[in-house]
C-alpha cells in the first residue's frame, strides 16, 4: 500500500496554468496565469515547491507573485489519496477564525484544485479555480459542467482516510444524480451499508452549489461552525464516464474527521 508521501510525489513536475477567482454563479471574475513546480531535492526525502503568478498575462516576464518552500513530510491537514489526488483544510472550525480548504484533482498530465473560503462568521466567501497542465503537454480543458452530464447512476469505490487513522478504509459506492432544473442537485450515495443524501440549490437553500468551467462542481454550507455537522465536497468530471467526487466532514464540534475519495463510472 503506497505511503501518503509516495501518493505527494504524484504531483512532481511543473504545472502551467492559472488561478481565477469565481462569482456565486462560477463565472470567473479574475484570472491569473501561473506556473507551479515541484521537484525533488538531493535527499530522499525533500520536494522542492515553488509558485509563480503572472498579474500582467506574461509567462516569460517577471512574476508578480513568488513563492517557495521545501517539503520533508506532509502535516494532518492534508490527505494524499492513491491516485495523487488530494484535499486539505482546517482541523478545527474556530469562531472568529476564517474557514477554509483545498480539493486537488489529478489525471495524467492535469490537475483540478478548487480553494474555498468562508470568512470570520462562518459565511460562504468565494472560490478559487486552478486548472492545470503539465509542461509540454497537450492536456485540454474540460467542458464546463451542467447538471444534465452528471444525472443518472454510478459505479465506483469509496477510499475514506479518518483523522485518526492514516490508511484508507475501502468500500463499494454507487449513488445516484437527480434535479430538476440547473440550480438543483441531489446525490444519493451508497458506501458499503452507509447511506446518505445531498441536496443543494435552490432545492436546500442552506447548501451553496456551483457549476464550474472544466468539468467542476461544488458543494457546501452557506454558513459553517463549531456547533454543526458539516460536509464539503468537490467533485470532477473528466470524462462523459467518469466522475470523480471529494467529500472532506466535520462533525459537531467543529473538528475534521475524515476524507473520502470516490472514483466513479457512469451505469
Amino acid at each position: 500500500m503506497s505511503s501518503q508521501w509516495d501518493n505527494f510525489l504524484q504531483n512532481l513536475g511543473e504545472w502551467r496554468g492559472s488561478f481565477s477567482s469565481l462569482d456565486a454563479t462560477g463565472a470567473v471574475v479574475e484570472s491569473t496565469p501561473s506556473i507551479l513546480t515541484l521537484e525533488r531535492g538531493s535527499e530522499e526525502r525533500l520536494v522542492h515547491f515553488r509558485l509563480r503568478r503572472f498579474a500582467g498575462g506574461d509567462l516569460n516576464g517577471e512574476p508578480s507573485r513568488d513563492m517557495s518552500e521545501d517539503y520533508r513530510n506532509l502535516g494532518k491537514q492534508v490527505v494524499f489519496f492513491d491516485s495523487g489526488t488530494f484535499c486539505k483544510g482546517r482541523l478545527q472550525v474556530a469562531p472568529g477564525t476564517p474557514f477554509g480548504g483545498e480539493f486537488g484533482f489529478i489525471q495524467g498530465d492535469r490537475r483540478h484544485r478548487l480553494v474555498q473560503l468562508h470568512n470570520d462568521d462562518g459565511d460562504f466567501s468565494q472560490l478559487v479555480l486552478i486548472r492545470e497542465f503539465r509542461a509540454g503537454s497537450d492536456a485540454q480543458e474540460v467542458p464546463p459542467l451542467t447538471l444534465d452530464q452528471l444525472q443518472g447512476h454510478w459505479s465506483g469505490s469509496a477510499s475514506t482516510i479518518s483523522a485518526d487513522w492514516p490508511e484508507p478504509d475501502r468500500a463499494d459506492c454507487r449513488f445516484e444524480v437527480s434535479g430538476h432544473g440547473p440550480n438543483t442537485l441531489r446525490i444519493d450515495t451508497q458506501t458499503g451499508s452507509r447511506s446518505e443524501s445531498v441536496t443543494a440549490g435552490s432545492a436546500d437553500p442552506s447548501r451553496q452549489l456551483t457549476w464550474m468551467a472544466d468539468g467542476g462542481y461544488h458543494l457546501t454550507p452557506r454558513h459553517v461552525d463549531h456547533r454543526s455537522a458539516f460536509a464539503v465536497e468537490a467533485g470532477w468530471l473528466t470524462a462523459p464516464n467518469r466522475l470523480e467526487r471529494l467529500i472532506r466532514r466535520y462533525d459537531a464540534s467543529g473538528a475534521w474527521i475524515s476524507a473520502t475519495q470516490i472514483i466513479a463510472s457512469r451505469v
